[in-house]
């Protein structure tokens, strides 16, 4: 039987697991209160947010999609990372260095926290199948196979405009 790779999650400083039954586990570092699900329940997917390598970073968050399309977040929320108490028809969650994204059904993408860097400028996103944070960027697949990013790119790593057939696996 193969696990469902959105059942494991690691950031940075914690670990994220979801058993069967929809309950969470989390361990780690827990100065943000990244670990603290011991409540959640009827999860099927979690996501950690991973910390940027600078030293006046270090805490993190942990996000948890409901079965019924909610999203629930904990843990540091110094840029709004965590404000998902709202979402509805949520299909997928992406976690980066402070922020957060969910996926809809419709493929349209939703995004809080940080995004001086652009980051979190996916509005204009459409027909998302996959979605995926780094530290300062965020990328998609397209429905057509084709990807999307952005955020910082001063090394490239939002120069996928070219990339064609990836596959939702």
């Amino acid at each position: 039987m193969l696990a469902d790779p959105s059942a494991l999650a690691a950031g940075r400083r914690h670990s994220v697991g979801r058993r069967w039954d929809g309950t969470v586990l989390a361990v780690g570092y827990t100065a943000a209160a990244e670990c603290r699900v011991e409540r959640w329940e009827d999860v099927v997917a979690v996501a950690a947010g991973n910390v940027h390598t600078a030293t006046n970073t270090g805490r993190s968050h942990t996000v948890g999609l409901r079965s019924d399309g909610t999203v629930l977040a904990t843990g540091w929320n110094g840029d709004g990372q965590c404000d998902v108490a709202g979402w509805r028809g949520v299909t997928a969650v992406a976690a980066g260095w402070r922020r957060t994204l969910g996926l809809l059904a419709n493929g349209r993408v939703l995004a809080v926290g940080r995004s001086s860097e652009g980051q979190c400028d996916v509005q204009s996103w459409r027909e998302m199948v996959v979605l995926s944070c780094g530290d300062w960027h965020s990328v998609g697949v397209r429905s057509d196979g084709s990807a999307l990013a952005a955020g910082n790119n001063r090394r490239r790593q939002c120069a996928v405009e070219g990339w064609r057939h990836l596959e939702d696996c």
